[in-house]
């Protein structure tokens, strides 16, 4: 794990989250050289210093990329608006839900991100799924080559608690999926990205109740095979994916990046100070996000928030994930997870170390080689492939 910050793990995290989605070091060190004094902050005063010199350097970038505009030169113009996306991103994610200017720095975020995309040539497409009068938003990325009427497996692709679509496609699974014949959707479902942000809607421990219409519409998809439809997910997501696949029997696989078994004794532990936090002002975060008035709320909705008697009602072949040293979810949720897919046809655990990188939470401190083990198992149960095509 890269420590930039050596007494705030939070803010560590960031940083690494960061660099996966594409950040440049030079540009991490005259963001970060500043905040040494503020890494030592309470959470408000400390994340307002993160968030300006983020901000400054997104403001910086995009300058960078009107001048490439006023000279035709749009790969690179582009490429700066969603390096500039995701330097936005991460100061979001920092910020307490209510902060001033919060929203206005995530409707900015999303912007630059489809600005950018569109000119470098990225196929990245932003789709909407009807959903309780509103909608859900994803990120939809085609498997290579797809020729005009070809049919291709596809990978739903879940949030954890504090992820965004566009940080997921960013990391860059969507891409590895596309280059082994899978397609992507990556859904901003209830409780994140634009669900959470823009209508309200928040996390429910029923993750079937959304993630039924997000096949619905895949099925409806002339580019999808309805029949090789997978879900993955990460961090919370390694509970939201395998309920979700346990519930809704259209679902032809899962993975979970990062088990997350039991969440209600995670917050429990939490409550008792044991475990790294994800974000700042967690537990105002996590009230946000499921919609709770109080903490004694959130820790009564949490109590559904478990995978016991559920996972044993998986069916299809199941992929469990976990980092060797994840400081936020303990190693035994894993094994618990595995252990009950007893009715998998195809299960596996596969504990990352510090031999191939991603031995951190979700594989933060190194997603690449992770995250091709993923797309290479997806690929063998959806019928992609594993080796380049003539």
């Amino acid at each position: 794990m890269f420590k930039y910050f050596p007494t705030n793990y939070v803010w560590n995290l960031s940083v690494d989250l960061a660099i996966e989605m594409g950040a440049r070091i030079g540009e991490i060190e005259e963001m970060c050289a500043p905040l040494q004094e503020a890494a030592k902050a309470p959470d408000a005063a400390g994340t307002q210093a993160f968030r300006e010199t983020w901000v400054r350097m997104a403001d910086k970038l995009c300058g960078l990329a009107e001048e490439d505009e006023a000279r035709g030169r749009m790969l690179s113009a582009g490429e700066k608006y969603r390096r500039a996306a995701s330097y936005l991103i991460t100061a979001e994610r920092l910020q307490a839900h209510n902060a001033p200017g919060r929203l206005a720095i995530y409707r900015r975020e999303l912007e630059l991100f489809l600005k950018g995309s569109a000119l470098m040539g990225d196929p990245v497409e932003r789709v909407e799924i009807p959903y309780e009068g509103a909608h859900l938003s994803a990120l939809y990325y085609p498997a290579k080559g797809l020729r005009p009427g070809q049919r291709a497996p596809i990978l739903v692709q879940l949030n954890g608690l504090d992820s965004t679509k566009e940080m997921k496609h960013l990391v860059g699974l969507p891409a590895w999926l596309a280059h082994r014949g899978v397609s992507s959707l990556v859904v901003d479902q209830p409780g994140t990205g634009e669900a959470l942000r823009l209508h309200g809607l928040t996390a429910r421990y029923d993750t079937e109740h959304w993630a039924s219409r997000v096949v619905d519409w895949l099925e409806q998809h002339p580019a999808v095979d309805p029949k090789r439809i997978g879900c993955e997910g990460v961090s919370l997501g390694g509970y939201y994916c395998p309920r979700s696949v346990a519930m809704e029997p259209r679902f032809a696989c899962g993975v979970a990046w990062g088990a997350n078994h039991d969440w209600r004794d995670v917050q429990e532990r939490r409550l008792q100070k044991e475990g790294d936090f994800p974000v700042p002002h967690y537990w105002a975060h996590v009230c946000w996000v499921w919609g709770a008035k109080d903490i004694d709320d959130f820790m009564r909705i949490a109590q559904n928030v478990h995978l016991d008697g559920v996972v044993e009602k998986i069916r299809v072949p199941f992929l469990v994930t976990h980092g060797e040293r994840d400081s936020q979810i303990p190693l035994k949720w894993a094994h618990r997870t595995y252990e009950q897919l007893v009715n998998s046809p195809r299960r596996e655990l596969k504990v990352f170390t510090d031999r191939e990188g991603g031995s951190q939470h979700a594989s933060f401190d190194n997603s690449i080689n992770a995250g091709h083990y993923i797309a290479d198992w997806v690929a063998e149960v959806l019928g992609g492939h594993t080796a380049c095509r003539a």
